[in-house]
């Protein structure tokens, strides 16, 4: 069965342009012109993904966004954006969103981000996508740990010190790898590989957004950054 998409775009133009090529690689496309239409149609017929265009008229994307996640709904979201600035992006990101692309896009860059997300949503078997779950306190399963963190990949759980770690399910996946490899320097092509499933070249500042967004919840006054960068290669996770 095709995998259904809603997409919410005011410009006509790019509206069509998106609806028709989702629908030629095998989507089933449900398109609105704002976002009080897509707050209906998620109600009335929840798609397998949506794809949000930030800046629409009456309820823009980050607000359908907000208020999707605050019903706890965890279809996995895609924000279209024309704000090219890092804070801009991580305003989507507190909102809710799993990823986000920069107009003007191209549209193969679109269907790989929807891939992504779509493949990740499907392995965790149905649970949520934003938020990790919430068992018993405590560490339980079987953790990794480094540099002061610690993962429960199972529960999907982590911890700096005592204190529990709300992640994204992006941001707990990226943290994993780097836990994974600590001391060990990453390049970008091997991240985007292993967490996005797709490299989006030297000119993606994704990476860079989600580096930024984790190092604020990861980083504590009077304690060494953890996730390092290592200018012109990657990233690393050491305690130095």
């Amino acid at each position: 069965m095709s995998q259904t998409v809603l997409l919410a775009e005011d410009d006509r133009a790019i509206r069509h342009a998106l609806e028709r090529a989702l629908t030629l690689e095998g989507y089933q496309v449900t398109a609105v012109a704002d976002g009080v239409e897509a707050l209906a149609q998620a109600h009335r017929t929840p798609p397998d993904v949506l794809v949000l265009d930030v800046m629409m008229p009456g309820i823009d994307g980050l607000q359908v966004c907000r208020v999707l996640r605050a019903e706890g709904d965890r279809t996995p979201i895609l924000m279209l954006t024309a704000l090219v600035e890092t804070q801009d992006r991580i305003a989507g990101l507190d909102a809710g969103a799993d990823d986000y692309v920069v107009k003007p896009f191209d549209v193969e860059e679109v269907f790989a981000r929807l891939r992504a997300l779509l493949r990740r949503t499907s392995e965790t078997n149905g649970a949520p996508a934003d938020v990790p779950p919430k068992p018993a306190p405590g560490p339980v399963g079987r953790l990794i740990e480094a540099a002061g963190l610690r993962m429960d990949p199972q529960a999907r759980r982590a911890w700096r010190g005592e204190r529990e770690l709300e992640l994204t399910r992006t941001e707990f996946e990226l943290l994993e790898l780097l836990v994974r490899n600590a001391g060990i320097v990453l390049d970008h092509a091997t991240i985007y590989d292993r967490i996005w499933g797709y490299d989006f070249g030297p000119g993606s500042k994704n990476l860079a957004v989600y580096v930024g967004y984790l190092r604020r919840k990861l980083d504590e006054p009077g304690a060494p950054q953890l996730i390092q960068t290592v200018r012109g290669v990657g990233y690393v996770l050491r305690e130095d």
